[in-house]
């Protein structure tokens, strides 16, 4: 299995504290059947990760599970927090995309969508790159407005849902909400988000799990085949995503 999404570079965000988490981090995903992980830090006004310190961190990180003898490979990638000028600092050599593929993951803010994302997903795509938003399901604006979203992914961009989320650890309303995504395809790949081995963990296995349970074997395949795809920065398999209908509200007097 490949994790897309994962904090587990030492040090540098609010993932793994010092090489000792990583590598408790890598031994959990052994665990849970993961063989490949794309380390994904913080790109944000808090937490300052630009490519060439992701290399660097993600070569120590190799060199540290090969000595433990820990069968996890450490792939580099990203997340930026979305901002007008990452296009100019992905042509300055700042932005990582996803194992240097056209790849490139996008965070929104929790509790809305920027009013230039869908112009930025636009120039990003011009640019020959492909936007994967990250836990759509865990934004507050999209969730009262799907159709939002729906546009987003009609016009190019993909978007990947956390496991956590849809397996209820982050609440019902954002379960339901992944699981409303799936069903509509809006989303192309399930990843973990992980940042520890605490209440961050990996929760993999169990989201596949449900995934069959829910929609049967072939979303399974079409999961782990485009995490494939991505890291080999392949196109990636997707049905034609529909709108999210809202479920109407009726008031009793």
């Amino acid at each position: 299995m490949i994790d897309i999404h994962c904090h587990i570079l030492p040090g540098i965000d609010d993932g793994a504290n010092r090489m000792e988490d990583s590598l408790l981090m890598a031994k959990e995903a052994a665990k849970e059947g993961i063989r490949t992980i794309i380390a994904t830090p913080h790109l944000n006004s808090q937490y300052d990760n630009r490519k060439p310190l992701i290399i660097e961190k993600v070569e120590e990180l190799n060199q540290a599970l090969r000595q433990a003898n820990i069968e996890v490979n450490i792939l580099p990638g990203q997340e930026p927090r979305i901002y007008g000028e990452i296009l100019e600092d992905y042509e300055k050599g700042d932005i990582q995309t996803l194992n240097s593929t056209p790849y490139l993951f996008i965070e929104l803010p929790s509790s809305h969508v920027p009013r230039y994302t869908e112009k930025l997903l636009f120039d990003i795509q011009v640019k020959g790159l492909i936007p994967i938003i990250v836990h759509p399901e865990r934004n507050a604006e999209l969730i009262e407005r799907p159709e939002m979203l729906y546009r987003f992914v009609e016009k190019g961009a993909l978007t990947q849902v956390t496991a956590s989320s849809l397996c209820g650890y982050f609440g019902k309303k954002i379960k339901n909400f992944s699981i409303q995504l799936i069903e509509a395809n809006l989303t192309h790949f399930l990843a973990s988000d992980a940042h520890n081995i605490r209440n961050r963990t990996f929760k993999m296995e169990e989201a596949m799990d449900l995934v069959e349970s829910e929609f049967g074997i072939d979303y399974i395949y079409l999961f782990q085949e485009n995490a494939e795809y991505l890291i080999e920065g392949k196109n990636i398999i997707y049905e034609m995503p529909t709108p999210i209908k809202k479920k109407k509200k009726f008031l009793f007097f």
